[in-house]
């Protein structure tokens, strides 16, 4: 049977124990508490079920609502390194009638080396999930990733369910989604793929995003009209919008999905969003120029009256050529009253910045939210998450009224997103209020973990929003992100180790200046940038500082490694010896020594005069170069870098792809029940121990986990179970003052303490 015609299903299961696995001990896990710092793309409603809604993320997974708590649960923290694809949630899908079940299409991206996607079902609300597999790639995490519903339960039949995808077409599922037939007879909406344009010397990577071709991204939503259904049957009339431009975009079914006909007269200039069907047959669309979130240069709003297939442009700000260009995003109908609707614009700037324009005529007349008559109407409450402060309201993709209450009101942002209770205030002439929504979810991406050997538990570099100091692991940092200068994705970060009130970080301007890098004297609660750089484009790269702070080697990306030893007011470039893009690490002991390797030409290269000079030395590995590919499949290269044993002086270890190599006079050499690292950190030792404990993700004698390891690696025990796996993790690292407490940087779920129970 033709796989691309049907498919069936697999129940996801715990991995098999082996032998002679690790042993486990239990650990307690908690997320480090941010709120929020990740797109949130889509919030979904349960239409009946007071109380009930899921929110998916673009690659940190999805999350049910807890009323109970007042906090989002995460529901796919279980998914595995393996399938670490699956943590970005393209679509959700509740069904109307049975509120126990929900439908999550997974995947992440659609390139070549992405494996295919799956539809994750749920009987239970989310509390366990059974998997099919599918022949399809989704791009949880591409442009496209907010708009929506793609994926949708029959209000008719639940076992019927459909799926639009980017690049292959529509599928449905006869059997609440444990297989999968692609409906033939839809049209072909595929779009030519142009390929990105080359790099221009100079720019920076948004400067080449926003030169990048703009693509349509396939079936954006589908919409079942009520009452087109005998009792327990299929819906007959189905619309389908598709992400194009310049040709038919909408299309409608009235026999089920058995024929699909273009909707006559569909706006073709710009492209369908997402969409909302009131109770009164009025079929509500947003349009954009891009998908996004690529800038939209136009976009609208129009009404077609399914009753007369009528097309009214509703457009409440009319996006101007070359002056304001912009376009729209979400929408949502209130449940209660068909003619009450709110939508959102998309990269609004050049008119005074995004807005939710909310009408109760059905669109003839509108209401802006956030500002009117050039004051304030939203009044924000930052207290939940203190960093959004700097960030602005964006990405506003998906707006929900409600169904339960249409004075509550939702809206996404690319940091969480926010919510009021008093969505009609506005009608009064008094202002709306909101709160952030966000707590509970953790999106960050956790780039570098610092744990100072004393003061803060931890001070953490991140992506888009640069770095927290936390004073509390269980509360947002009170000043919010680190600032000054405020860096987008911080690259690298470290503390001095005799002089911890000292740290230094490096990564890239939020606001696109050269001030790529900055230091704290007291411990990361202020910080300030340095009077200069080793060059006007420095940015990203790595960064080292001496026991005793007083010398700094930043290694900018694509550069030679600098060094100051005046606190950044002036740098030379260590060009004798050192490649580029060399990472060195500071010696945690000696304040003159510092460390570097290059593993393609086995040379060890250390400095003993604070990196006036360097010299190198060949070393050998016990068993061969760390070059294969690791048992788990990891072909990234594992960690390949080096690092220095808290406490001690020139004692050396390197993670690689297959295993983990501890110096030993000139030779690597590799412990043996380490296969593969994906990270690798210290931690404070253990009780009447005198070496530091040694955590690392990755695998051990076939076993998949996090570990610890208390006898420089001669035993290992498992600290993490099946249900707590977060697809990839990027960093760990041990607390110096705190034994068994470790961190944990997750590629989309936030920053994680564990501590043993």
């Amino acid at each position: 049977m033709d796989r691309m015609k049907t498919l069936f299903a697999f129940v996801l299961t715990a991995s098999a124990a082996f032998a002679g696995s690790p042993k486990k001990t239990p650990y307690t896990w908690k997320n480090v508490q941010i709120v929020g710092g990740g797109f949130v793309d889509g919030v979904i409603f349960h239409p009946s079920a007071e109380g009930l809604r899921y929110a998916r993320t673009d690659m940190g997974g999805a999350y049910k609502w807890n009323p109970v708590t007042g906090r989002w649960s995460p529901i796919l923290d279980f998914i595995p390194y393996k399938d670490l694809n699956l943590m970005g949630v393209e679509s959700i899908a509740v069904d109307p009638r049975d509120p126990k079940r929900v439908y999550l299409a997974c995947g992440t991206y659609t390139n070549a080396g992405t494996p295919f996607g799956a539809i994750l079902r749920s009987d239970n609300q989310a509390g366990r999930f059974k998997r099919t597999d599918v022949p399809i790639k989704f791009g949880g995490n591409e442009d496209g990733r907010g708009n929506g519903e793609r994926l949708a339960v029959d209000p008719g039949d639940g076992h019927i369910l459909y799926l639009g995808t980017r690049h292959d077409g529509l599928w449905r599922s006869a059997n609440r989604a444990k297989s999968w037939t692609r409906v033939t007879t839809f049209p072909d909406v595929t779009e030519a793929v142009a390929p990105p344009p080359a790099p221009v010397a100079g720019e920076t990577p948004q400067q080449r995003y926003q030169r990048m071709p703009v693509h349509g991204d396939g079936v954006v939503f589908i919409k079942f009209v009520p009452g087109s259904e005998g009792k327990n049957k299929p819906t007959r009339t189905i619309y389908v919008g598709v992400s194009l431009k310049g040709r038919s975009n909408l299309f409608v079914s009235h026999d089920a999905g058995e024929t699909w006909a273009d909707v006559t007269g569909e706006p073709i200039g710009n492209r369908p969003i997402r969409a909302a069907l009131s109770a009164d047959g009025s079929l509500y669309i947003t349009y954009g120029s891009a998908p996004g979130p690529t800038p939209m240069k136009d976009g609208g709003v129009w009404k077609l009256d399914l009753a007369t297939s009528r097309w009214t442009d509703i457009t409440p700000d009319r996006p101007i050529p070359g002056s304001r260009e912009f376009g729209y995003a979400g929408v949502s109908v209130d449940a209660q009253h068909p003619q009450t609707l709110i939508v959102s614009t998309y990269n609004r700037y050049q008119a005074g910045g995004e807005d939710i324009f909310r009408s109760t005529d059905g669109g003839t007349t509108w209401r802006k939210i956030f500002t009117q008559g050039g004051a304030s109407a939203g009044i924000f409450d930052y207290s939940k998450a203190p960093y959004v402060q700097m960030t602005g309201i964006h990405w506003l993709f998906d707006v929900e009224i409600d169904p339960r209450n249409a004075s509550h009101a939702m809206f996404t942002t690319g940091y969480g997103g926010w919510e009021t209770y008093d969505l009609d205030a506005i009608d009064h002439g008094l202002p709306t209020h909101w709160t952030l929504f966000s707590p509970g979810i953790e999106e960050v991406v956790g780039l570098q973990l610092d744990s100072p050997t004393a003061g803060l538990p931890l001070i953490s570099a991140i992506g888009d929003y640069g770095a927290f100091a936390h004073h509390s692991l269980d509360a947002p940092a009170p000043e919010g992100a680190a600032s000054n200068p405020r860096l987008g994705n911080t690259s690298g970060l470290v503390s001095a180790t005799l002089q911890p009130l000292l740290a230094v970080r490096v990564g890239d301007s939020a606001e696109h200046k050269p001030e790529n890098i900055g230091f704290s004297i007291d411990g990361g609660n202020t910080w300030q940038p340095t009077d200069a750089s080793p060059q006007p484009t420095s940015r990203n790269g790595s960064v080292a500082v001496s026991a005793d702070g007083t010398t700094w080697i930043w290694t900018p990306e694509h550069d030679l490694p600098y060094v100051t030893h005046d606190r950044g007011h002036t740098w030379t470039a260590l060009m004798s010896t050192l490649p580029r893009d060399t990472r060195l690490i500071a010696d945690p002991i000696a304040s003159n020594k510092f460390y570097a390797v290059s593993l393609k030409d086995a040379l060890l290269f250390t400095s003993t005069d604070a990196a006036t000079t360097f010299t190198a030395q060949s070393f050998t590995y016990s068993d061969g170069p760390p070059t294969a590919k690791a048992p788990d499949g990891d072909t990234r290269g594992g960690q390949d870098r080096l690092y220095a044993t808290p406490g001690l002086s020139g004692d050396l270890w390197l993670p690689a792809s297959r295993g983990l190599y501890h110096l030993s006079g000139n030779v690597f050499k590799r412990l043996p029940k380490v296969e593969a690292i994906h990270a690798f950190g210290f931690g404070k030792a253990a009780p009447n121990k005198n070496y530091p404990a040694l955590y690392l993700v990755g695998t051990i004698q076939g076993e998949v986990g996090i570990f610890r390891s208390t006898d420089t690696g001669r035993s290992w025990l498992r600290i993490n179970d099946d249900q707590h796996q977060w697809g990839l993790i990027l960093q760990i690292a041990g607390d110096p003052k705190q034994y068994g407490r470790v961190y944990l940087g997750t590629h989309g779920r936030g920053i994680f303490y564990g501590d043993p129970q």
